[in-house]
């Protein structure tokens, strides 16, 4: 079943059926004013913090669906009928009522038809403002004069708190205030205390926002949603819609809502546009700033053009034509953009985060840069350098970095027992991915504190993680897997190994020796070739299983992952990263990955492992505590996905590596969305497995480190182009059955325009190569090859 499709052009992707299975939502704004949006207008706003900073109030995981929301409701003054300007809260009948839902980058247009009127609204947040657009146009497409009247509605919190808001209701429902001065609402909390707006942590501090209406007249308000809704009703028929009138109660206290009352009177063909403004900030004080700079409606339109412009060329950097369209329109617009918004909000603020993580998971956010350092490395390094102050003197990792607090030099250390073994060595990964992107070799000799104290390098924080799980190893010499290893759900703890962070700690070796050669510092190269040499013979004696490599090893040295094992015998990551890291042999790999195509792949992704859990010990092994064919307990972990798609295209499988992101591919469930359920536009980070009785379902979109490595596996491992310090490879590895394809890329302020063609079908393999018509030895493009703009061919064989 389809609800929607997908607008290349446009840079949308548009819902022409608004009763999806699960709601499909969008972000509007930035870090500093947030906004989700759902196809039926439902979601919620934030100001710097979903936890702290949440002013207008959703109901997670409730029936019905993403309610409350940005409402405009519809009232025909004549034959008393009203509707929604969204299909819900109202949710007509869909033979009757017709909506369209396009969501874009960082805006969403909902458009309407009912009883022959016409509604467009525009949601958006102008470019470094802390306010919303509710741009909003109605038409009467009817033979005769119609009599409208509108009212808007929110629903807001009683405390900014997102806790005290929905379970400290002994507190939070004595403490709004409101008030409405002409065409301007302000919704004011803890109003007799003094603002704190730099420390968006503290509770106990007034906080404003404001409601306002521009380019039309107000003709009522209410601000109590016990009056607006009605007893016993719900936001499908409010009793001050259905009666067509507002109150003009003023609320303090109890529940709180922004309705302005629109009367808006329409010849045949005529249309009127006017603007909600929801922002932060006091009515009479922002509010009325707003209302002023936007008082011209063509302001309104002028401004989201900004935006969308903006955001456009924020995902420029590279652009992929290829026989598969649903593949181009991943990687075209929605994948960079995925990959923006995780980096943005981390796993702060969806509609499946509840802000219970309030800040940057260190983990997580140091993954999020593979997917955004060819769009934004400017902004972006800001980001990483605060991520590398996160890291400990000890070589570990603070678990959560919270930007507005943190105090690099002066955090407290966590407790041994805190530590996660892979938190530092995603480093590897992001610090020479941004090195290699932007030719910035000095980056590696910039000196940043540690969280705790002292400063180093950044070469020397790398060391230093690699230090780390060196001076941490089991009986069998394998890093220990502390209190988690990627896998949330492996508590090793410290007598614990964990074989998947040996791989890791391998690649680290690797990186850094490469790093050091460049930099000319044998005597680091000399310091890393001993421990590389100890690592690999541990891996060589207590790590292949015959077939596969083991997943880890237990306190008691028993192992996981093993042929030994009833339950999860198999698991994924170990048989990728060995590939990854460069340490398993030719027959190793293929043994390896063929027992994840025999074991662990199925038609909507590869599990995580095989068979679930059922009787192993939930204190060491916390899977079990989930059903089977879910999350870790042999559920599809999307994040994982990426991997097997890299090792496999490692492999010069380019067959099996297409298959395996084709199976996940949220656009190639754009036409049976009824199975996958969530957005098929973005990345989810699992999906339910054939154990599972919702085989093939997704969950928890948006936010997911599935995001990355996606389009991180698939330009650079499927398509093939990614940055070295001296220039850009080209060694693609596809389908046999791609005749050709085409690739732009920004790189260095250059631009590349890629052609590749592939006459004897190979999967892999680069026969020639050539920059604007000079052959180029191997498929390294050197920098100093480069013009502003190039032309580049390639010609795949063996």
């Amino acid at each position: 079943m389809q609800f929607g499709y997908f607008d290349d052009e446009r840079k949308e992707y548009v819902i022409d059926k608004p009763d999806t299975p699960k709601s499909w939502s969008n972000y509007l704004g930035s870090t500093q004013y947030g906004a989700i949006i759902t196809n039926n207008a439902g979601g919620y706003g934030f100001f710097h913090s979903a936890a702290q900073g949440r002013f207008l109030r959703l109901r997670f995981n409730a029936i019905p669906m993403d309610q409350p929301g940005r409402y405009i409701y519809i009232h025909d003054r004549d034959n008393k009928d009203y509707w929604s300007a969204s299909w819900q809260p109202v949710g007509k009948p869909l033979d009757q009522y017709k909506s369209i839902c396009r969501h874009g980058t960082a805006y969403t247009i909902i458009t309407s038809e009912y009883s022959n009127i016409e509604t467009e609204t525009t949601y958006f947040v102008p470019l470094g403002k802390d306010l919303e657009c509710w741009l909003t146009k109605v038409t009467n497409k009817d033979s005769r004069k119609r009599r409208l009247r509108l009212f808007t509605y929110v629903e807001y919190a009683g405390l900014w708190s997102t806790e005290h808001d929905l379970v400290n209701i002994q507190y939070s429902q004595y403490t709004v205030k409101m008030n409405v001065i002409g065409n301007i609402m302000d919704h004011g909390t803890n109003i007799h205390v003094p603002p704190k707006p730099d420390d968006p942590n503290w509770e106990d501090q007034s906080r404003h926002s404001f409601l306002a209406v521009v380019g039309a007249e107000t003709g009522g308000f209410d601000t109590d949603r016990e009056i607006f809704i009605g007893p016993y009703r719900t936001y499908a028929n409010p009793v001050v819609v259905e009666k067509g009138r507002c109150t003009n109660f003023i609320q303090s206290g109890d529940n709180a809502c922004g309705t302005f009352q629109i009367d808006l009177d329409l010849d045949p063909g005529e249309s009127k546009e006017f603007v909600v403004l929801l922002g932060i900030g006091r009515g009479q004080v922002e509010g009325k700033q707003a209302v002023k700079e936007f008082s011209d409606l063509q302001t309104v339109k002028d401004e989201f053009e900004k935006l969308r412009d903006h955001w456009h060329s924020k995902i420029s950097g590279m652009t992929a034509k290829t026989p598969d369209a649903e593949f181009n329109s991943m990687m075209n617009m929605w994948s960079p953009y995925n990959c923006l918004l995780t980096y943005a909000w981390s796993r702060a603020a969806s509609l499946i985060y509840m802000a219970r993580r309030d800040g940057l998971g260190y983990r997580d956010t140091v993954q999020d840069f593979l997917g955004i350092w060819h769009n934004i490395p400017d902004e972006a390094i800001k980001r990483l350098e605060l991520m590398i102050t996160g890291q400990c003197s000890t070589g570990g990792a603070m678990p959560l970095v919270q930007p507005w607090a943190h105090k690099p030099g002066s955090e407290k250390l966590p407790e041994e027992e805190e530590y996660r073994a892979d938190d530092c060595m995603w480093l590897f990964n992001a610090i020479p991915a941004y090195v290699k992107e932007t030719g910035s070799i000095s980056f590696y000799d910039k000196v940043l504190p540690y969280a705790d104290r002292g400063e180093d390098t950044v070469l020397g924080h790398m060391k230093r993680a690699i230090e780390f799980n060196f001076a941490r190893c089991g009986a069998h010499g394998l890093p220990s897997g502390l209190y988690a290893d990627w896998n949330d759900c492996l508590r090793l703890g410290p007598r614990g190994e964990s074989v998947f962070v040996a791989f890791q700690l391998r690649y680290a070796l690797i990186t850094y020796m490469e790093i050091c050669e460049m930099l000319d510092r044998p005597k680091e190269v000399e310091w890393a070739k001993p421990h590389l040499a100890t690592l690999d013979d541990n891996l060589s004696k207590h790590t292949w299983d015959g077939d596969w490599f083991v997943r880890a090893y237990r306190a008691d040295g028993t192992p996981l992952g093993s042929r030994q094992n009833d339950e999860a015998s198999v698991f994924l990551n170990p048989q990728t990263w060995s590939i990854i890291s460069g340490f398993a042999s030719d027959k190793q790999a293929e043994k390896a990955m063929n027992a994840v195509k025999g074991n662990l792949a199925c038609e909507h992704g590869i599990q995580v492992c095989d068979p679930p859990f059922d009787k192993t010990d939930y204190t060491v092994v916390r899977a079990a505590l989930m059903n089977k064919g879910m999350k870790e307990n042999g559920g599809i972990f999307q994040h994982t996905q990426g991997w097997a798609v890299m090792a496999e295209a490692m492999l010069g499988h380019g067959n099996r590596a297409f298959e395996y992101f084709r199976a996940y591919m949220p656009a190639a469930y754009n036409d049976r969305a009824e199975i996958r359920e969530i957005e098929p536009y973005v990345y989810a980070q699992s999906t339910h497995s054939r154990y599972s009785p919702h085989y093939g379902a997704s969950r928890i979109p948006w936010l997911s480190g599935t995001a990355s490595w996606s389009y991180y596996a698939a330009t650079q491992y499927i398509l093939g182009v990614h940055p070295d310090y001296n220039g850009l490879h080209i060694d693609p590895c596809i389908p046999s059955d791609w005749k050709e394809f085409s690739v732009t890329r920004k790189f260095r302020g250059k631009t590349l325009n890629i052609k590749v063609r592939n006459p004897d079908g190979v999967q892999k393999g680069v026969k020639k190569l050539t920059i604007n018509r000079a052959d180029i030895d191997g498929n390294l493009i050197p920098v100093d090859k480069m013009n502003e703009t190039n032309e580049v061919v390639v010609e795949m064989g063996l």
